[in-house]
């Protein structure tokens, strides 16, 4: 690994930040954040205008704490980083940022995102120290390199979200439909980074992550993806608190997942399949968090 302090980048500060802080998790985040917060508004009969402040405070806090999680976790897997070829030109690897600079980084992101989440609500800010933590220390401190069961432990952090936006809008976290929401994003996260790291099975074994594929193999990781979609299902009917719209819509995106998982797995290789199953993953989660946004606000407004 080359010396951060011999390193003289030709790429632009705000691209090593970017990649650094890993912009493209913010946004996705961002998403099931807000999909927590309209869900609160609509639920408690909010109009959008008369929480202006906290949906501020909740954007900018999240995009400072989720990115300081970015940080932790680039600083710290910047070994295994080197090894994989979809992670060995990140900054933290290449030396094009420093280790006290990104460390600083992290800090003052962390400081004022939950500051600012915390003029949201304290109940925000508490969700968005707890999912700050459990992404760098249960995660990718301890269960990334150590059990099979990592997704599943990281999958916690990956749920805080819309834990943070409901909770900026409403203390009350009662509600069937934001237990649906937080199910939903646990769950989903399993079949999605299986698939990631079976079509990236030879570089997480190079690395030495114990992932599911790499340790139990393909048959299992098929199964116990099912097994994560069958919850899925399950766990659609929580919505029907919410409107029967949109638990019909999770409904039958989730049903479409596991006939796609089944059928698809017979007729293909591992690679293929698992490229079906994280293409699907990606629009499952645009389309539900979509519809709930969207449905949401509407209902909130009007």
């Amino acid at each position: 690994m080359q010396n951060a302090s011999t390193v003289i980048s030709k790429e632009p500060l705000s691209q090593i930040v970017s990649e650094t802080i890993k912009t493209g998790i913010i946004k996705s985040n961002l998403i099931a954040m807000f999909a927590g917060l309209a869900l609160a508004l609509y639920s408690n009969e909010i109009h959008p205008f008369q929480k202006l402040p906290e949906i501020l405070f909740a954007m900018i806090g999240s995009i400072l704490t989720i990115g300081a999680a970015g940080v932790f976790n680039n600083v710290y897997d910047r070994d295994i980083d080197s090894i994989m070829n979809r992670t060995k030109n990140r900054p933290t690897v290449k030396g094009t940022i420093q280790f006290k600079k990104a460390i600083l980084l992290g800090v003052f992101m962390t400081l004022f995102g939950l500051m600012t989440l915390a003029l949201a609500s304290p109940l925000a800010a508490l969700f968005g120290f707890l999912g700050l933590f459990f992404y760098v220390v249960p995660y990718t401190m301890w269960s990334k390199r150590r059990t099979i069961y990592n997704t599943e432990i990281g999958s916690i952090s990956g749920a805080t979200p819309p834990l943070i936006g409901w909770a900026s809008i409403t203390p009350d976290m009662t509600h069937p439909g934001l237990l649906g929401l937080f199910a939903v994003i646990v769950l989903w996260q399993m079949p999605h980074f299986y698939a990631i790291a079976i079509r990236n099975h030879d570089e997480y074994k190079a690395a030495g992550v114990p992932m599911l594929p790499v340790i139990k193999g393909f048959k299992r990781t098929f199964i116990q993806t099912n097994v994560y979609l069958v919850a899925l299902i399950v766990v659609s009917f929580l919505f029907t608190s919410i409107s029967l719209f949109i638990a019909i819509v999770a409904f039958v995106l989730s049903v479409v997942w596991l006939i796609l998982s089944v059928f698809r797995y017979k007729k293909m290789s591992p690679e293929i399949w698992a490229k079906w199953m994280f293409i699907f993953s990606l629009n499952y989660i645009t389309i539900l968090f979509g519809t709930i946004i969207v449905y949401c606000l509407i209902g909130s407004i009007f």
